[in-house]
């Protein structure tokens, strides 16, 4: 019986894949599972450590056994011709042609019975819970998905339900694998008891990884046997013998392993003393954590307070006491992900030893510069993949771009990465594979950055999330600078409820400082008060404007509206130089806003850097440029860019230069500006853009004259006249945020005592306030009762998407019961791609093609790139990454009703990130402008990115 033949001379023997596979996966026991995980498998089976090992490997070495069937044989007409004569190989007519009934479904269906018949527990009327029939459905999803729970009916009349399985001569030919295998792998011993679902995607995760690696072709191909091989016991214990020392090599050369947390000092790690807020988490977690154990971690401070380092020093805490493999740090956007990405290299430089290898993870990382070359600390760069043999894992942090780990689904299995939250609440819906992202979630310490910064649906999400890491016992570190109290509850509460324990405990957060809740006892400790460097009070000045951002370059300036209000408060940075912020809440409003600015302050605007714009409808390699030049224009003190494109020194007021952006400014990204300027929104996001203001010490030479004190930092709000009463609030602001938060946060503004903030004393309770049930108590009775209306809008909203997060996740894990398809169940009409899209977000993607009077298309509007010569055919790496560089982001609106504007090439069909691609003409108007027409929209594109007339 064959089971591989792709790009092989001749069919590889089915029985030798399966003992490649066991041999692998004992390696990746040894190699990638700590002591403390090895031994929770092994208790929940009832078998000591060494020989769990033996048996969960004839587990995994089983995951095809269902290629033994008709319609899998018959894929190689050579091979099952010599079936066809032996009549001990009968099937149904037209079964071998059931090509639905996969190999892996077969696994599920015949490895239950043949299970049971060696000693394995089943129980007919509680199938899901017995040991037989769980150990089946495991080796069953490895492919992906898991099968439901087989009736008693299914079991005893597999071949006339499935005729793909073939009659008696197919399960003796099975049973005889089956038996073979055993006896080679010496797992004669049987488990007492299954496996709870915390740990049974743990080993379905390392089933899927052995299959992965046993299956490379160079592999196959070294571990052929001869072909006159027949089979017999020896030859089956020498292969075996070949295919364990194979294995060894193939696990060292892909890069799986365990990075190491060292004992290490904060100063070791970072060039600097720790702040109070730090050194109080250096003090007082590693004390806590020895005696409790681990568990979660909760961090609440203002931006600035230097969170992401208080975070990695725990993790060093937190991931030694739990022996943790690694670590992911998650973060809200793409370009979060690619700023901490060489932060966590750098940790790693200093901090683990073992395997450090390190990869990004977002749907973009293979095109991020931190990620497109394979190089290590120091700047020193790898040759090709095979000379990876020649690097020390223990002297070197790996940054993995063309290596296995960079396969798809492959990168969340490093013991090292930083990216998109996204990436680890796939594990949370019933996607394909999404066990495997659960196993390579485990056993690291898992970080979150801006805890606060997610709506109902993921924020339900990682609800699971957290009840999932609470039961695989994984450290968990939150950070926020903007966190309600109820939200930290609900956090910390899945995570020790996943761990076990099912009460709610009081969670307060103080702020800033932090609360620690261990997986061992449940106890959440008092809430710790730190003290911060950067006490400062920010300076609100809410005005009412008239909402005339609609308004053309040309038109009058009208007093009392936005654009007059920007005028005045951007004067002195034009005038005496600075820095300033302006932040709006759509790209087409901060494009219309950059314009604006550009006519209302022209000598600022010819200046190279005097006016920027910053959103997320750029092309994606135009937009990398842009951000790169503003961390370099707007980043902590030392040399910055000048007008001249000139060092300046890190003292001075910088040059004149105002940066209109949207939220893509408020997470994660260093920035510092000496004022800021944000149209209206919830409290959270006011706050959270506030931080960019004043955020590094510059002192009183470093600082405009107009900036008096800069531990009183500015924050202007410009928020739309009638917005206190619900009225005026223009419809693209109430198509981002909430109506009755905005309605909450102006009242509170107006309320604010002085017009100041004392941060970080006042931001705790304001934030509560905001989403407070008492907080109409103080208006007036119209307003009160129109409050509460849009109150119960909101919340029936959140409802509706919260409800719907939970209907379409997956189980927590303690509801599984032993059912593993309730991982991947789906509801009706619930599709791959529509959870992919987060239920139907609303984005497109377009490639523009600048059709040039003199020559054909070109990617760029100068006429200076053409498209590569394979993008019509199915585009090379290198190509797919240059046409990629010139990809925009638009809204699904956009092109949803374009269909092919320009015929996408067929080859693109087979290529996900090309797939989906809006290729649009561009033709050069006689107003100097591109435009392209997308079904009834036209699209232009200039200066300031794509915009829709």
């Amino acid at each position: 019986m064959w089971g591989k033949e792709h790009g092989l001379d001749r069919p590889y023997p089915v029985v030798c894949h399966l003992l490649d596979t066991g041999a692998v996966y004992r390696v990746l026991w040894d190699v990638v599972l700590g002591d403390a995980m090895r031994a929770r498998i092994a208790g929940a089976l009832g078998l000591p450590v060494d020989v769990a090992r033996d048996v969960t490997a004839f587990w995994v070495a089983l995951h095809d056994l269902g290629k033994i069937t008709p319609p899998f044989q018959a894929q190689v007409p050579s091979a099952f011709a010599r079936l066809s004569g032996e009549s001990v190989y009968r099937f149904v007519p037209g079964a071998d042609r059931q090509r639905e009934f996969r190999h892996e479904m077969a696994t599920h269906w015949v490895l239950v019975n043949l299970l049971a018949e060696i000693g394995y527990p089943m129980d007919d009327k509680r199938r899901r819970q017995s040991v037989a029939h769980q150990v089946a459905q495991l080796l069953g999803g490895h492919h992906g998905r898991f099968g439901g729970v087989l009736s008693a009916k299914e079991l005893r009349h597999g071949s006339q339900l499935q005729p793909g399985l073939g009659e008696d001569g197919w399960t003796e030919q099975r049973r005889a694998h089956l038996h073979e295998v055993r006896r080679v792998l010496g797992a004669d011993d049987v488990p007492t008891s299954g496996l709870p679902a915390e740990l049974a995607v743990v080993v379905a995760g390392l089933v899927v990884v052995a299959d992965w690696l046993a299956s490379q072709t160079p592999n196959v191909k070294r571990l052929m046997p001869p072909a006159n091989w027949a089979a017999e016991p020896h030859q089956l214990d020498a292969h075996f013998a070949r295919s364990s020392r194979e294995a060894q090599e193939t696990v060292r050369r892909s890069r799986l392993g365990r990075a190491r947390f060292t004992d290490r000092r904060f100063e070791s790690i970072f060039p600097y003393a720790p702040n109070p807020l730090q050194q109080d988490i250096v003090e007082r977690l590693p004390a806590l954590v020895e005696e409790r154990g681990p568990g979660l971690l909760l961090v609440t401070a203002p931006t600035g307070d230097g969170k992401t380092e208080a975070a990695l020093f725990a993790a060093s805490v937190l991931g030694r006491a739990a022996d943790a493999r690694g670590l992911y740090f998650a973060l809200p956007t793409m370009a979060t992900a690619d700023g901490m990405f060489p932060r966590v290299r750098d940790y790693a430089a200093k901090a683990l030893s073992g395997e450090r290898a390190l990869t990004l993870l977002h749907s973009m990382a293979w095109l991020s510069p931190v990620y497109v070359d394979k190089a290590i600390e120091h700047q020193e760069v790898l040759g090709p993949e095979d000379e990876l043999d020649e690097i020390s894992s223990s002297h070197s942090t790996v940054v993995e771009s063309d290596g296995w780990l960079r396969g798809a689904k492959r990168p969340l299995l490093a013991s090292l990465g930083a990216g998109t939250i996204d990436q680890a609440l796939a594990a949370m819906l019933p996607l394909t594979h999404n066990a495997l992202r659960l196993f390579g979630l485990s056993e690291k310490v898992f970080i979150l950055d801006e805890a606060h910064a997610y709506g109902p649906w993921m924020q339900q999400h990682l609800v699971r999330l957290l009840e999932w890491l609470g039961a695989m016992k994984a450290p968990v570190i939150l950070l926020s600078a903007t966190l309600t109290g109820r939200t930290a509850g609900s956090l910390v509460s899945a995570y020790r409820r996943g761990a076990g324990f099912r009460d709610r405990p009081e969670c307060e957060p103080h702020y800033p400082g932090w609360l620690y809740a261990d997986s061992r006892t449940g106890l959440v400790t008092e809430p710790r008060l730190t003290g911060t460097l950067r006490e400062r009070t920010l300076e609100v000045d809410l005005r009412p404007v008239a909402w005339d951002v609609a308004e053309g370059p040309g038109s009058t300036v009208a007093d009392g509206g936005r654009r007059a209000a920007l005028r005045d408060v951007l004067e002195p940075v034009a005038v005496e130089g600075g820095t300033a912020l302006v932040c709006c809440t759509t790209v087409g409003e901060a494009q219309r806003t950059y314009r604006d600015l550009c006519e209302a302050f022209p000598e600022l605007a010819s200046r190279a850097i005097g006016i920027r714009l910053l959103h997320s409808r750029f092309p994606a390699g135009e937009r990398q440029r842009i951000s790169e030049a503003c961390e370099l224009a707007y980043g902590k003190p030392g040399k910055k860019e000048t007008a001249d494109g000139q060092d300046s020194p890190s003292e001075g007021v910088r040059p004149p230069s105002i940066l209109v952006a949207t939220q893509v400014v408020e997470q994660s990204l260093d920035l510092d500006f000496d004022m800021v300027v944000s149209d209206l929104a919830p409290l959270a996001q006011l706050l959270q853009r506030a931080g960019r203001g004043c955020r590094h010490t510059r002192g009183k030479v470093g600082r405009p004259a107009w900036l008096a004190d800069e531990r009183r930092p500015r924050l202007v709000v410009l928020a739309p006249t009638g917005v206190a009463n619900a009225e005026g609030i223009p419809r693209s602001m109430a198509a981002v945020y909430d109506p009755s938060l905005l309605v909450r946060t102006v009242t509170l503004l107006e309320g604010l005592p002085g017009g100041e903030i004392a941060i970080p004393r006042d931001v705790q309770h304001l934030i509560d306030d905001v989403y407070a049930d008492d907080f109409v108590h103080g208006l007036d009775e119209a307003a009160r009762r129109e409050l509460k209306g849009m109150d119960i809008e909101r919340t029936a909203r959140e409802l509706v998407e919260a409800n719907t997060a939970k209907i379409v996740g997956v189980s927590a894990p303690g509801d599984v019961n032993g059912d593993l398809s309730a991982l991947s169940r789906r509801e009706l009409g619930v599709t791959e791609d529509l959870l992919t899209t987060r239920l139907g977000a609303d984005t497109g993607r377009v490639l523009c093609l600048y059709e040039q009077s003199t020559g054909p298309f070109t990617l760029d509007r100068d006429g200076t790139i053409p498209p590569p010569s394979d993008w019509k055919s199915m585009p090379s790496r290198d190509s797919l990454r240059q046409l990629m560089t010139y990809v925009t982001p638009v809204p699904g609106s956009w092109v949803r009703a374009a269909g092919d504007v320009l015929t996408r090439p067929s080859g693109w069909k087979k290529q996900p990130l090309l797939r989906d691609l809006v290729v649009l003409p561009m033709q050069l108007g006689t107003d100097g402008v591109w435009s392209g027409r997308a079904g009834e929209r036209t699209i232009r594109s200039s200066e300031v990115g794509l915009e829709s007339i």
